[in-house]
C-alpha cells in the first residue's frame, strides 16, 4: 500500500507542468500553442529562448530524480541489501514520473515527450549510464544541431549500455531500457518525418563554429 502511494506521488511530481508554468508566468502564453505544441524543454528553447528552455530542462530532469528518491521514505528499500528490489522500485517510481510528464493531470493530460524526466530518472538509478547517454546526446548535437535527433540517439544508447556495455543483471532495468528506446522513437515520429524532409529546425548554439567554417570557404 505504501509503495502504491509513493508511485502515485511520483506521478504527481512528474505531472508538474514546468514549461507551462514558465510560459504563463513569464510570457502570459500557453507553450503548447506554439512551435511543436509540446510542453517540453526543446519547444520552450525554440519558442521562448535558451534561458527558459534551460530552466525547463533543469526542472524536468529534477522531477525524475525527485520521483526516484522517494524510495528513501520506505526503510525496507533504504536499508535492504537486495539491490534487485530497490532498483525495481526505483524504476517504478521513475516511470510513474515520466508518465506524469507525458500525461500531466494538472494540464489536461497534454504534456511533453518525457526525455528530460527520463534522463533524471536514469541519472538517479544509474549515474554512469546516464553520463554515457549525455555524451551521445552532446556528440550528435554538436554534429547535427538537431535536439530531437540527439534525444533519439541518446535513448537508443540506453539499451546498448545496459544490455551490452555494462551488462546490468537487473531484468526489469533491461526491459526498461528497451522500452525507453521504443518510447523515444514513438514520441519523436513527427520529428523524424521533419528531419527526413529537411523541415526540422536546428538549435542556434554553434553559430560561431558555423561562421568560422563560412570564412574559411
Amino acid at each position: 500500500m505504501k509503495e502504491l502511494l509513493l508511485i502515485v506521488l511520483a506521478y504527481l511530481i512528474g505531472s508538474i507542468p514546468t514549461a507551462l508554468l514558465i510560459s504563463r508566468n513569464f510570457f502570459g502564453v500557453d507553450i503548447r500553442d506554439y512551435g511543436s505544441g509540446n510542453m517540453g524543454a526543446t519547444n520552450t528553447y525554440r519558442t521562448l529562448g535558451s534561458k527558459y528552455g534551460t530552466m525547463v530542462m533543469f526542472f524536468d530532469i529534477l522531477k525524475g530524480m525527485l520521483a526516484v528518491s522517494l524510495y528513501n521514505f520506505l526503510p525496507y528499500y533504504l536499508h535492504s541489501s537486495n539491490m534487485w528490489d530497490r532498483t525495481n522500485f526505483m524504476i517504478g517510481l521513475g516511470l510513474a514520473a515520466v508518465v506524469g510528464h507525458i500525461f500531466p493531470i494538472y494540464a489536461r493530460f497534454r504534456g511533453g515527450k518525457g526525455v528530460a524526466t527520463l534522463f533524471g530518472m536514469v541519472l538517479a538509478v544509474q549515474p554512469v549510464i546516464a553520463g554515457s547517454c549525455v555524451a551521445v546526446f552532446l556528440l550528435v548535437l554538436y554534429f547535427t544541431r538537431y535536439v530531437s535527433l540527439s534525444s533519439i540517439f541518446a535513448g537508443l544508447s540506453l539499451p546498448v549500455c545496459v544490455l551490452w556495455i555494462w551488462n546490468d543483471d537487473v531484468v526489469l532495468y533491461r526491459v526498461f531500457a528497451v522500452l525507453v528506446a521504443a518510447l523515444v522513437i514513438l514520441t519523436h515520429q513527427k520529428n523524424i518525418s521533419r528531419i527526413l524532409s529537411g523541415d526540422e529546425s536546428r538549435v542556434p548554439i554553434l553559430k560561431y563554429r558555423d561562421r568560422r567554417k563560412t570564412r574559411r570557404k
